[in-house]
Parts: C-alpha cells; sequence; structure tokens
C-alpha cells in the first residue's frame, strides 16, 4: 500500500491510500444531500464542532429558518472545550456571527442525539411552537444518524439536515487528528446500524461497498469510538 502524505503531526498514525478511500465512502454515505429550503425551526445538534454553531447562523442568516434552537449539555469530550455547555457556548458564537438572541432558543441539558430530539421538541413546545419542517444542523458525518434519530422519534415532522459544505481532507485538517476522524466515521456508521435494533432510530440501508470499507477500518484498528456490543 501508498503511504499517504501526513496530514497531522509526525507522532500521529499514518493513513494508507486505501485507508482514505475507505474513509471518503463512508463520509459521503454520513452525509444526505438534502437540498435545503425554508423551513420552520432549525436545531443546531451540540459536539465538540463549533462549526455547527457556525454554518447554522449562515444558513439563518440566508433566511432559511426563523427560530434556532441550540441543544446539547456536556460530555466527556467537550467538557473542556465548553465547559458551560455545548448549546450556550453554541449560542454565544451564533450571536457573535449575527443572529439576534431572541432567534435562539436553549436546550442546555441533552447528553445524547436522542435527548437533543426530544429536549428541543418540548423547548419549542414551550413556547408555542409546533413545526411541520425542522432542520437538522450537525457535525458533517452525523447527518445520517440524526436524520435517523428524528424520523424515529419526531415521525409526524418532515427531516431536512444539513453541515458545514467541507470536504473529507478539510474536515481533517479542521479537527488536526486523521486517526480520530476515521475513528469517529466508524463510530458513527456502527450507530447507524445497531440503533435501529435497539429502538433509538429508523433503519438505514447501508450499500455493500460502505459496509465493506466500515469492515476494513475496523479490522484495521479504526475502534475508538465503537460502543461494546
Amino acid at each position: 500500500m501508498v503511504i499517504r502524505e501526513r496530514r497531522a503531526s509526525d507522532n500521529q498514525q499514518a493513513i494508507t491510500e486505501d485507508q482514505w478511500r475507505r474513509a471518503g465512502l463512508i463520509w459521503d454515505y454520513h452525509q444526505m444531500h438534502h437540498q435545503l429550503r425554508y423551513v420552520d425551526v432549525a436545531i443546531g445538534l451540540g459536539s465538540h464542532d463549533l462549526g455547527v454553531a457556525t454554518h447554522s447562523a449562515e444558513l439563518y442568516r440566508a433566511g432559511l429558518f426563523p427560530t434556532l434552537v441550540f441543544t446539547g449539555g456536556n460530555s466527556p469530550t467537550t467538557a473542556k472545550v465548553f465547559p458551560r455547555g455545548e448549546a450556550v457556548h453554541f449560542r454565544e458564537h451564533a450571536i457573535d456571527l449575527g443572529v439576534p438572541p431572541e432567534a435562539i432558543l436553549l436546550e442546555p441539558e441533552a447528553c445524547n442525539t436522542g435527548q437533543n430530539i426530544t429536549l428541543s421538541r418540548e423547548a419549542l413546545a414551550a413556547v408555542g411552537i409546533t413545526p411541520k419542517t425542522v432542520l437538522l444542523v450537525s457535525k458533517p458525518y452525523m447527518e445520517r444518524r440524526s436524520f435517523a434519530t428524528a424520523r424515529e422519534l419526531w415521525p409526524a415532522v418532515e427531516i431536512l439536515c444539513a453541515s458545514e459544505p467541507l470536504e473529507l481532507d478539510d474536515y481533517a485538517k479542521s479537527i488536526g487528528d486523521e486517526k480520530l476522524v476515521l475513528d469517529m466515521l466508524v463510530g458513527d456508521l456502527q450507530r447507524v446500524i445497531e440503533y435501529p435494533k435497539l429502538g433509538f432510530a429508523i433503519e438505514q440501508e447501508v450499500p455493500e461497498d460502505v459496509h465493506g470499507a466500515y469492515e476494513a477500518l475496523i479490522h484495521d484498528g479504526f475502534t475508538s469510538r465503537l460502543i461494546s456490543s
């Protein structure tokens, strides 16, 4: 195999061309490629990635929705970065980017995607908003899982998905750790596959080449974000 040029510091694992190609298949699968249009509300899903707040602000300024919910408390991976909670920091960042404070609802308790959806729905209901169309703004590799979760938990609404329009190379550079990015791609695909069996999400068809890429990357050790069986 050919070793790719390093995209991170020299003490990080080199990624082969084949591994990167497989990661690209999974990256593309995770994105829903929805055609965006005006919706009743948007929900920015909390995470380690402040780009969710940045893109939510861009879409608000583009006039795609009148109300924006930021949802998310803390997790072991975000507590140091966002000590006051993901949603709080996302809200502040969006306001800095020009979103009026009155356009933003805050849901600061959710600690998983299911709670993101359920508690955001409750926050909207508390102010009298019952949307028919909802835009979920997430990390690029989380679009499909958030879509499947919302369709299971909130079937009455039409769900669209969006994320920062980044290629895998650019996203990996922004994170600064290619191995971690590939681990996250694999971990989210495992959840897409396994969560419907637990009632957490609707089932999504996984193409054969994507599933093969997933199994190969697990075999190669990209496993730090897998959940226990």
